[in-house]
């Protein structure tokens, strides 16, 4: 079975991955346009439908870990969901890279250190709690909206703070997007930090809100 979930998580990981990287080196100006947030949040939307009643759709280290504290996935099982999605992840930049060419010029680091782990804390957590709550939560159990909620919540911090921190709200993503030059490669430590530490508070505030829902 966790077999099976692995596989399902570097799937998802993957397409989710590949679509960043091809609709990001290939738009013209993808930090304004519209067509890669879209993209993006589509293709997350529909990989969760696709592999959310498998592994539970998560694609992302940080959701999984807020999963895990939330108390819907074994301890055991956050270790080996972190490098399926990592996996999955890299596999994305080579073929990404192959199939457009690679980036023309890398992308730089942040603007301000400080803004950049604010906006992929907030938004890391933005996406975790709408997971725990839309995908999880006893209330919303058997719902239909969760994927596209999810999917969403991606889109929204795109547009809203892409253009501070880069927009990954994911550690697999981060190291995806670093490994095709859309991150700046030495500053993809910020991604991982924040991320993590807003998966981790999203799983404890879930927790405090819903003290019934075991």
């Amino acid at each position: 079975m966790l077999n099976r979930k692995l596989l399902t998580e570097a799937i998802g990981t993957f397409f989710f991955v590949l679509t960043i990287g091809c609709t990001v080196i290939l738009s013209a100006d993808s930090t304004k346009g519209i067509i890669p947030p879209l993209a993006i949040g589509s293709a997350l939307m529909v990989m969760i439908y696709a592999g959310g009643h498998l592994s539970g759709g998560h694609y992302n280290p940080a959701v999984t870990l807020a999963v895990a504290i939330r108390g819907r996935l074994p301890k055991s099982e956050v270790v080996p969901y972190w490098i399926a999605q990592i996996v999955g992840a890299l596999l994305a930049a080579g073929a990404a890279i192959y199939l457009t060419g690679g980036v023309a010029k890398p992308a730089g680091p942040p603007a301000d250190i400080g803004k950049a782990l604010l906006a992929e804390f907030l938004y890391t957590f933005a996406l975790a709690y709408v997971v725990l709550n839309a995908a999880t939560s006893k209330a919303t159990a058997g719902n239909s909206f969760y994927g596209l909620a999810i999917g969403f919540t991606v889109l929204i911090g795109a547009f809203a703070v892409g253009s501070i921190s880069g927009g990954a709200f994911n550690p697999a993503v981060a190291i995806g997007a670093s490994a095709m030059s859309l991150i700046h490669a030495p500053s993809v430590w910020i991604h991982l930090v924040a991320d993590l530490a807003g998966g981790l508070v999203a799983g404890f505030t879930f927790r405090f809100l819903n003290p019934e829902d075991k």
